[in-house]
């Protein structure tokens, strides 16, 4: 393997994708700019993320069919607040600036953006004034989400007001003469009513976009990619049996056949008989290359004492590049690293290194790669999310009942077990997570359900088993209901479902009298406790 590395781009600099029609987002920092593109995706339109800052003769170059501007933390006319090329408004390029995107918008025309006298943050009531354009098909009144502090006070001299609610009077803006828009709201997220409408009348409405992008061109597209950039060397994909690391492997099998070795790491923080299951799955399925390597100890070893999530995370990412890298030096010609980093994984981790989105947590297979892993690294679904990594998956051809598979994080179990991780803890919990998903299965209620899980948590209670008293562990079961896995909503299960659950936990798994149930949404928690 070669002693340096030369790591992908991230996803907010890889505009290389070569498509008839598409819009770039430019990310100002929003924790839903994926999100944005993710809806105008569902038109099938192409859409990826680039650099706020990205010079509009490059984006002349790439001659998208709309720019959208998104959200973010910053404040306009706070020091070193992102900033758009100015030049990227005289492109003649259709504009859509969403929360901060549209300050910036105005601001950089001449309009004045300050701190609002009531800060925003939720459902607010929004009036339109007229159904047409970006508003056609819109009620005149719908619920906008809202999360903003700053507000455009005093609009550039070519622009009017379209929407507004009791506290913003310049909810939604538009140039009188140029295809540019502006919405202090937030479209993308489910929260905002008839958002998707908005969204589509913005894409083939305004931008004139077709919608005839489809997965399957994607596939094309990544197997002549991952074919010229291989070449004649060897391809490592590192296997966790999830579904995203299955449908690398189908990928890669597809573009570059016996070139592909697959390395599957037990760490000891996996599901209950979840070895054994991908060993039997990948040998059947895919016949390919596997190489097991037993590490349980370690990892134990090294997460010993440690609470803090963050550090479990990086610990984790540590320990498996260090392993995984010392398994791959048994395999020759081994050039390449693949693996399943997905959308939300970029954006939950920052997005572009040098970006201005904020860290919600590190993910082991993005934030806690060392910045020389020995070979290169490949990511082919860095531009999906879980929905079309579904939709590729069985393109590929891969069986339903991996395709369905509830995600699992990248570390599994650690951060499903809050606080110090022991291997007796380890066990209650894959005991009480696999009553959950069996009871899911039992109720026909899994594959309606997109994560399903149970977590350990660091508290103890007072119980009554038999005539005893009992001070032992409570465990927290989460269900919830998402279409993209960037905003989701606590999944409503039946009062018996739940009661078959808390029952056979309390009564089969040793160590727990206590069962409660997660009703939190994301946002503003997120799907994983930790």
């Amino acid at each position: 393997m070669p002693a340096n590395s030369t790591m992908m781009k991230p996803a907010a600099q890889a505009i290389g994708v070569n498509v008839a029609e598409q819009v770039l987002v430019l990310d100002f920092g929003s924790q839903t700019a994926q999100l944005i593109a993710r809806r105008v995706r569902e038109n099938n339109v192409f859409c990826q993320m680039v650099r706020h800052d990205l010079p509009a003769s490059r984006i002349r170059e790439i001659n998208p069919k709309g720019l959208i501007l998104s959200g973010g933390p910053a404040s306009v006319y706070g020091k070193g607040s992102p900033q758009p090329d100015p030049e990227i408004f005289n492109l003649g390029i259709p504009i859509l600036g969403i929360c901060y995107g549209m300050q910036v918008t105005c601001q950089t025309q001449g309009g004045q953006v300050t701190a609002g006298h009531t800060r925003e943050f939720g459902n607010a009531p929004c009036r339109v004034f007229s159904s047409t354009g970006l508003f056609e098909g819109v009620p005149a009144e719908f619920q906008a989400w809202m999360s903003h502090g700053d507000q455009v006070r005093d609009l550039p001299e070519e622009f009017s007001p379209i929407a507004n609610t009791e506290t913003c009077p310049n909810a939604a803006v538009k140039h009188s003469t140029l295809p540019i828009y502006g919405l202090q709201f937030h479209p993308e997220v489910t929260h905002t009513e008839h958002g998707s409408r908005l969204l589509a009348n913005f894409v083939k409405g305004i931008c004139g976009c077709r919608g005839t992008w489809k997965i399957s061109d994607f596939i094309e597209q990544e197997v002549a990619a991952l074919r010229k950039r291989v070449g004649s060397n060897r391809v490592i994909c590192g296997l966790s049996g999830g579904v995203d690391s299955s449908v690398v492997a189908a990928l890669l099998s597809r573009a570059i056949g016996d070139q592909v070795s697959c390395i599957f790491v037990d760490n000891g923080l996996l599901r209950q008989g979840e070895s054994d299951q991908v060993r039997e799955q990948f040998s059947d399925h895919f016949k390919t290359d596997l190489h097991v390597v037993d590490a349980k100890s370690r990892f134990l070893d090294e997460l010993k004492w440690v609470k803090d999530p963050q550090q479990k995370r990086k610990i984790i990412g540590r320990v498996f590049i260090e392993v995984f890298r010392h398994e791959a030096k048994s395999i020759p010609n081994a050039r390449f690293l693949a693996q399943g980093t997905l959308y939300p994984d970029v954006i939950e981790s920052g997005g572009s290194p040098d970006g201005p989105a904020a860290v919600i947590k590190a993910h082991h297979n993005v934030g806690g790669l060392p910045e020389e892993l020995g070979f290169e690294l490949i990511e082919p679904l860095r531009d999906l999310f879980k929905d079309e990594v579904r939709q590729m998956g069985l393109e590929l051809g891969l069986p339903e009942h991996l395709i369905w598979r509830h995600p699992f994080p990248g570390p599994g179990l650690a951060v499903r077990c809050l606080g110090e991780i022991t291997e007796p803890k380890l066990e209650t919990l894959r005991q009480a997570d696999a009553i959950v998903i069996d009871e899911l299965h039992r109720a026909g209620l899994y594959r309606k359900i997109q994560q399903a899980f149970a977590v350990l948590l660091p508290v103890q209670s007072v119980g009554v088993m038999g005539d005893d008293r009992t001070y032992e562990d409570a465990v927290a079961v989460r269900c919830v209901q998402t279409d993209d896995f960037m905003t989701a909503d606590w999944y409503h299960l039946p009062y018996d479902v739940l009661q078959k659950i808390s029952t056979r936990i309390t009564n089969s798994v040793r160590g727990v009298n206590r069962v409660v149930y997660d009703i939190s949404s994301k946002p503003p928690s997120t799907i994983e406790w930790e």
